[in-house]
């Protein structure tokens, strides 16, 4: 599918980005990363760690003119990365859900279900995707991206 298609599925809502609006998440993604590294347990870094991720997501939706619609935002926003990276990302996406599932699981049910291998695993890929994205950021969109 395409983003297109998930917009007239309802999925994703118009959305008119900004270069503030850039900034700011990318800030929050800096300060999510810096937090992550030195939080008091794992399952505390990578929650850090996977708001930092769903705000690298949301850095290419937004910049693509869309943002999730009501109900799973979060799930909506991580899987359409391969939409807009490419197919080769589906594996990152794939990822990122069942980070989504153990901070969910973390954050409503129960206290270390988190290895600090998964999260220092997490910030690790937070950090190359931080990269992939500002490359994007700055190719596809280069009035969104700070210079």
């Amino acid at each position: 599918m395409t983003l297109r298609q998930w917009a007239s599925s309802g999925w994703l809502k118009p959305h008119d980005p900004s270069r503030e609006e850039m900034d700011n998440l990318l800030a929050i993604v800096d300060r999510d990363l810096e937090e992550a590294a030195h939080a008091s347990s794992p399952d505390w870094q990578l929650g850090i760690a996977y708001n930092a991720a769903l705000k690298l997501c949301a850095v290419l939706l937004h910049a693509s003119g869309y943002r999730a619609a009501h109900g799973l935002q979060h799930y909506r926003t991580i899987t359409a990365l391969p939409l807009i990276l490419g197919a080769e990302r589906e594996d990152d996406a794939t990822y990122l859900d069942s980070c989504r599932l153990k901070r969910n699981t973390v954050e409503y049910e129960r206290v270390g279900a988190v290895t600090a291998n998964d999260a220092s695993e997490l910030i690790d890929f937070v950090r190359e995707l931080r990269a992939a994205v500002l490359t994007w950021l700055k190719k596809e969109h280069p009035e969104l991206a700070s210079s």
